[in-house]
């Protein structure tokens, strides 16, 4: 994969400064999020781009110690109170993520707000009130989506390790991952065919990620979840 600038005849004080991308995985459970996230950022650091993982949620956060309990079915908590957890958690690493992004050095996440809301709003929560706590958070230039049945994800190691993880479960958050597709802007989210090999899936993975370093996104600001939703 080649993300080598081009020369250029302008003078490096017209040129314009590129900052690292935000590239988002999503997909249910035992997708290959994981996996392709490690591929991602080796690739790139072995071709000169400076990049950096992150997972939501963090568990290493103060946050993220009591989402862990919760998760591993060591805890229970109200369904809004588990959401705004997920939020904070995210709001606790956003200013490392901007500040990476600014730098130039690109961040690859595993799961991000999109995965909070869909798991949220099949509890019966409101789509508008799950998304609130979100808003203002560091945009994705770039959202991929394993898409892969929950059928096949069953099929995986490890599956149902953890409170969320039943095929049930898994097939209502597939429909809530479509309909956060639309609230992004066009082009942003990508499907991805994550039944494939792990190979395949990379190669189409590192394709979508070139288009996005290579475009216009990564030359201005990094944009912010949802604020234009705000009245």
């Amino acid at each position: 994969m080649s993300t080598s600038p081009t020369a250029s005849s302008e003078p490096p004080s017209k040129r314009v400064r590129r900052r690292g991308a935000f590239i988002v995985f999503e997909g249910l459970d035992r997708s290959g999020k994981s996996t392709q996230v490690a591929r991602l950022v080796d690739a790139l650091n072995a071709q000169g781009v400076k990049a950096v993982a992150a997972r939501f949620p963090d568990r290493t956060l103060t946050t993220g110690k009591m989402i862990d309990s919760y998760l591993s079915q060591k805890a229970d908590l109200d369904d809004r109170a588990i959401h705004l957890l997920f939020s904070a958690n995210r709001w606790e690493r956003a200013n490392q993520i901007l500040q990476d992004l600014e730098s130039g050095t690109t961040v690859v996440c595993d799961r991000y707000a999109f995965s909070g809301i869909a798991f949220s709003v099949i509890k019966g929560l409101s789509p508008t009130w799950c998304r609130a706590p979100d808003v203002g958070l560091p945009a994705p230039d770039l959202v991929l989506f394993l898409r892969i049945s929950p059928r096949a994800a069953q099929s995986r190691g490890g599956f149902g390790n953890e409170r969320y993880e039943t095929p049930e479960i898994q097939l209502r958050v597939e429909a809530e991952f479509a309909a956060l597709a639309e609230s992004v802007e066009p082009g942003v989210w990508r499907n991805v065919d994550a039944e494939r090999g792990v190979e395949a899936v990379g190669d189409e993975v590192r394709a979508r990620v070139e288009e996005v370093l290579e475009g216009y996104r990564c030359e201005g600001p990094v944009a912010r979840l949802w604020e234009d939703s705000v009245a």
